[in-house]
């Protein structure tokens, strides 16, 4: 389950994350003598039979239902409620510093039309660690995305900023970037450019097989405070070998999760992809509120 919060900031502590103070001597050193996030990334892999999830969609989606609940729903409510029960997954490091995030998201891009001239359009999804139906909150708040982006053709707040500053000459909008790269350094980072900033998310989304690609791998971003990065590939008959050895082919799913190898050990992170693991293969359990402890 995830651990009770502090809601008092403490000296130290940033606007959007606590300090970990409990470190022990190697998560102290590593920042300092393998710094960068790039240079400490680590990939997991894992194929997932999307029968259950077939399943459970086809009970979700209802003759008549104007927005229809799908396999991206499924799995991004699977992440956010694994990190709300494995708070490690929402440290990073910034300023030589290992922190936890206030708040648990999930970020996303998607083609506001799918063309090769098709802009994208960035959303992020935040929930609250208590009382939060994972599906539900993941399916209504991207409906309010598409929305917003699709019907009228409107970008979010840091979209907006974006667009102003490339207007910037280059020699400025480098001096631009200096300067917020030495905020967050510092812990001082704007909350304006930091709110929808897909890179200071919990974890960021690409759902390749929604156009047809096949990847099992995303590079993670120095820019940020972002430590996990998951691609959902195509869907596609997989062979799948049962306990007693008999061997199915069922549709599956390949999830590439990219992580800073620094923020948890190997057992940490194979506990928590256990727990996705089961999620996906019990989505009935994305009903219940995000706090719930998974029991198998």
């Amino acid at each position: 389950m995830a651990e009770a919060k502090k809601e008092k900031k403490r000296r130290g502590d940033r606007k959007d994350a606590w300090l970990v103070r409990d470190v022990d001597s190697i998560h102290f050193i590593m920042p300092y003598n393998i710094p960068g996030r790039t240079a400490n990334e680590a990939v997991l892999n894992e194929t997932i039979d999307i029968t259950p999830i077939e399943e459970y969609l086809a009970k979700k989606n209802y003759e008549g239902i104007e927005f229809k609940y799908t396999f991206f729903h499924v799995i991004t409510a699977a992440i956010a409620k694994t990190i709300v029960l494995r708070p490690k997954l929402n440290y990073f490091f910034s300023g030589h510093r290992l922190w936890e995030k206030k708040d648990v998201s999930i970020s996303f891009t998607a083609k506001k039309k799918f063309a090769d001239d098709g802009g994208e359009a960035l959303a992020t999804v935040k929930f609250d660690r208590t009382g939060t139906i994972p599906v539900e909150h993941v399916h209504d708040e991207i409906q309010k995305f598409v929305t917003h982006i699709r019907k009228e053709g409107k970008n979010n707040d840091i979209g907006d900023i974006m667009d102003s500053l490339q207007k910037l000459p280059r020699f400025i909008f480098k001096i631009v970037i200096a300067a917020l790269n030495w905020m967050e350094y510092h812990g001082c980072y704007p909350s304006v450019l930091m709110n929808g900033d897909p890179y200071y998310s919990s974890c960021f989304i690409t759902n390749l097989g929604s156009i047809k690609l096949h990847a099992s791998y995303h590079h993670l971003a120095e820019w940020g405070t972002n430590s996990l990065f998951l691609v959902i590939g195509e869907k596609r008959p997989t062979v799948f070998v049962k306990p007693d050895g008999t061997v199915e082919v069922h549709d599956g799913i390949d999830l590439g999760v990219t992580i800073d190898e620094r923020i948890a050990d190997g057992y940490y992170y194979a506990q928590s992809i256990k727990i996705i693991r089961h999620l996906l293969a019990h989505p009935e359990l994305l009903e219940l509120p995000i706090e719930t402890p998974v029991e198998f």
